[in-house]
């Protein structure tokens, strides 16, 4: 078990899926947390949670994708607890289904302001109110699709590429100055998304857990694992790190 008693973590998309798996686990581990989501029901739901089970955890809402937002919520944490150690930012979305040709501007501008503009904002204000902490380490959430190709997901593969990009960058420029900077790419991960893509057609499930050499899809829980793996002393000497939790598919 990792001990992050009197750590301070911030948590994008912890509404539900890998970011409310993630912020329970911190929380059970002793951190105090800060949920955030541009769903202020599944985020005070993830909140509720936590409080209930003993926990410490407190919900702002956020759009990561307006500047605003994310300047107020690294405020907000830092006006709530004094300091921000960790910080895992997992919002992102997916909407595509189409050929890159047939692709269209306003899904691209959707897909590119959340999960790469999100993400370089988060960064962007987390990184001077992380540098005040002798340790602190932010993940971000890629994809197995930022480590090669996804047909007919090309905005969305770009993106997570993108995600990586920016977290190797920073994670160079910040080495020195105490802050680590990883990623974590799952692979299909059993979350509310992944369960509207396939209610309606049983085979589709299958299929997608066949594509994994473990023969199924991952959970939640283990994603949140790899989180804090490297977000703890253990991981001290990784940064710069696109690490997969994907059953074995980048293996082939």
């Amino acid at each position: 078990m990792n001990n992050f008693n009197n750590k301070v973590v911030l948590i994008t998309g912890a509404g539900n899926g890998i970011g409310r798996a993630t912020a329970i686990a911190f929380a059970q581990q002793g951190a105090s947390v800060v949920v955030s989501d541009i769903n202020q029901s599944d985020g005070e739901e993830t909140t509720f949670y936590i409080n209930k089970a003993g926990g410490i955890a407190t919900f702002i809402a956020c759009d990561v994708s307006k500047d605003k937002d994310v300047q107020a919520l690294v405020n907000g944490t830092l006006k709530t607890y004094g300091k921000l150690d960790i910080a895992f930012n997992n919002a992102g979305i997916e909407i595509e289904q189409t050929k890159l040709a047939d692709g269209e501007e306003t899904v691209y501008d959707q897909i590119m302001d959340v999960n790469v503009k999100g993400v370089w904002l988060c960064m962007k204000y987390q990184i001077p109110a992380m540098l005040q902490q002798p340790a602190s380490v932010i993940v971000n959430t890629a994809s197995i699709a930022g480590l090669g190709a996804a047909p007919k997901m090309s905005i969305y593969c770009a993106s997570k590429h993108a995600v990586i990009g920016l977290t190797k960058s920073a994670a160079i420029e910040y080495a020195k100055k105490g802050l680590r900077v990883n990623a974590v790419c799952p692979a299909v991960i059993d979350t509310d998304m992944f369960k509207r893509a396939t209610q309606l057609d049983p085979q589709k499930e299958q299929y997608v857990k066949n594509l994994h050499p473990v023969g199924r899809i991952g959970q939640s829980e283990e994603v949140a694992a790899a989180v804090l793996y490297l977000c703890s002393d253990q991981a001290g000497f990784t940064t710069g790190v696109a690490l997969p939790v994907d059953g074995g598919s980048t293996a082939i």
